[in-house]
């Protein structure tokens, strides 16, 4: 009676005892105690969730690594141990990596680990490029060659392999003639940015350097002006002048171009922009850039359905210049041959060696004919 009235004049109270847990009035406190702590326990995750797979155009391991770095497969990066970067076997292919601007980096046991997701990397593991690259003198060089001004973008801090893709795919679209990206600070060319270039990288030349700011004053000293993209740029882009060869530097979308790398840069010009939005993205900023150097220079003088002018770059593969000469000397031994053929067929002479033997013989039958004759 007494709990009948308790629970009307407190609907909300709990209610202890059996009435509290079905499974504890049934299977008694040990019931209770399980049940308890399956609430409290966390959901369970899948093992494979566990550890993340490594990615496709990751390498690992000794052996591998050894004949990737000997095969000169291009690389965009390389993470190993101390002691593996000073093993006699990868003292001097790290060193020579590091030169071409691969980017090297001494990690722990653990970071190699999870970057392989738990397989056994023996110390090393390296990501491979997409496609290759250059240094920037052969850049320069081959730019020099083409008779036309040259036009080469360089990025500051574009970590996006989105962005890296979408800025060549719009640059090759362009006319542009080469990129130019930082060992660091950058993103590289892996398969993510050559799925967004859908191709243009197998057409486009990419520098590979250690130090984008002395590269820049290498290229001024070349007789390149350096523009750099930034909002506070003084310069609209209808205003400046985009004759004569010109490097356009592009920074990174949260903060832009680097303090060093404006110091560097000849003029700063802006895209006026009319709505409430305060930037544009890296990679469609680079695009109107480049289309607006495309049109005052070989875009002007098309009209309609007329077909635009073809285009010459650079050589990404230096090996490929010796390539004709290799063929032309091949080809000479081969065009010698025939005429050395036939200066050999009488050396081995069969002439000589019946002769040889049918004088023996003849000397025999003529003895044989002088007793005949006695």
């Amino acid at each position: 009676m007494d709990r009948d009235r308790g629970q009307k004049r407190f609907p909300d109270r709990r209610q202890s005892g059996d009435e509290r847990s079905p499974a504890r009035a049934r299977y008694g406190a040990s019931a209770g105690r399980q049940e308890r702590f399956e609430r409290s326990a966390p959901p369970q995750q899948p093992e494979a969730a566990a550890a993340t797979p490594p990615a496709d155009d990751l390498i690992w391991g000794r052996h591998a690594s050894l004949a990737a770095l000997e095969s000169g497969r291009p690389i965009h990066r390389i993470w190993c141990t101390p002691e593996m970067r000073s093993a006699a076997k990868f003292l001097q292919l790290l060193r020579e990596a590091k030169a071409s601007g691969v980017l090297v980096e001494e990690v722990t046991w653990a970071r190699l680990g999870q970057i392989t997701g738990g397989s056994v990397h023996q110390g090393i593991a390296l990501q491979t490029a997409a496609a290759e690259t250059l240094d920037l003198d052969t850049l320069i060089d081959g730019c020099s060659e083409l008779g036309e001004p040259a036009l080469l973008l360089a990025l500051d801090g574009v970590t996006d392999p989105h962005n890296l893709g979408a800025i060549v795919r719009s640059a090759e679209a362009m006319g542009a003639h080469g990129v130019v990206l930082p060992q660091r600070r950058s993103a590289g060319l892996t398969g993510s940015a050559a799925k967004v270039a859908a191709g243009a990288l197998e057409h486009m030349p990419v520098a590979r350097v250690v130090n984008l700011n002395r590269s820049l004053e290498k290229l001024k000293d070349s007789g390149y002006r350096v523009i750099g993209l930034a909002a506070e740029g003084d310069v609209t882009l209808t205003d400046i002048d985009l004759d004569g060869p010109i490097v356009l530097v592009t920074g990174s979308e949260d903060q832009g171009l680097s303090l060093l790398t404006r110091r560097h840069c000849d003029q700063l010009v802006r895209i006026p922009l009319r709505g409430i939005t305060p930037s544009l993205n890296a990679s469609v900023a680079t695009a109107l850039c480049v289309y607006e150097v495309a049109r005052r220079n070989w875009m002007k003088d098309i009209h309609g359905q007329a077909p635009s002018p073809p285009i010459v770059r650079p050589r990404r593969v230096t090996e490929d210049e010796p390539e004709p000469t290799s063929v032309s000397s091949a080809s000479e031994p081969e065009s010698e041959q025939p005429m050395a053929t036939p200066v050999q067929e009488p050396e081995p002479i069969e002439i000589n060696l019946s002769a040889s033997a049918s004088a023996g013989d003849a000397e025999i039958l003529f003895d044989e004919s002088i007793q005949l004759s006695n």
